[in-house]
């Protein structure tokens, strides 16, 4: 059921000799929701989308067993997703190209956003 924390400091410095990396979060305790608008400034935000990478199975199986929330699964868990990592636009396939190279599976599962001063800093769509 658990696995070790995943280490990507290896790649990463390697990614960040090639490409300019504006932020990263190591998704551990704490999920996406906890992790992820921690990079920002307070206004902007995390706009992550769901549909953008596959879900491993224990997660569905966490949820079902559990009869644990969608919103709850994300504040909690990784839900797959161990490293974000935040570079422009621009930039985004050279980026997930370096990190491939480097053996990372790599999916682009959203943008930075502006923030409203009342929203969440990350918002799972």
């Amino acid at each position: 059921l658990l696995e070790p924390t995943r280490i990507y400091v290896k790649p990463m410095l390697a990614a960040m000799q090639k490409i300019d990396v504006k932020g990263m979060a190591h998704i551990t305790g704490g999920g996406l929701v906890e992790n992820t608008h921690r990079m920002f400034p307070d206004h902007l935000a995390a706009r992550v989308e769901r549909a953008c990478w596959p879900r491993p199975a224990i997660f569905d199986w966490l949820q079902r067993a559990g009869n644990v929330a969608d919103a709850e699964m994300h504040r909690v868990f990784n839900c797959g997703i161990g490293m974000v990592v935040v570079v422009a636009a621009t930039e985004a396939g050279r980026a997930a190209e370096v990190l491939g190279e480097a053996g990372e599976t790599v999916y682009r599962i959203g943008s930075v956003v502006p923030r409203a001063a009342d929203a969440p800093g990350t918002v799972i769509a």
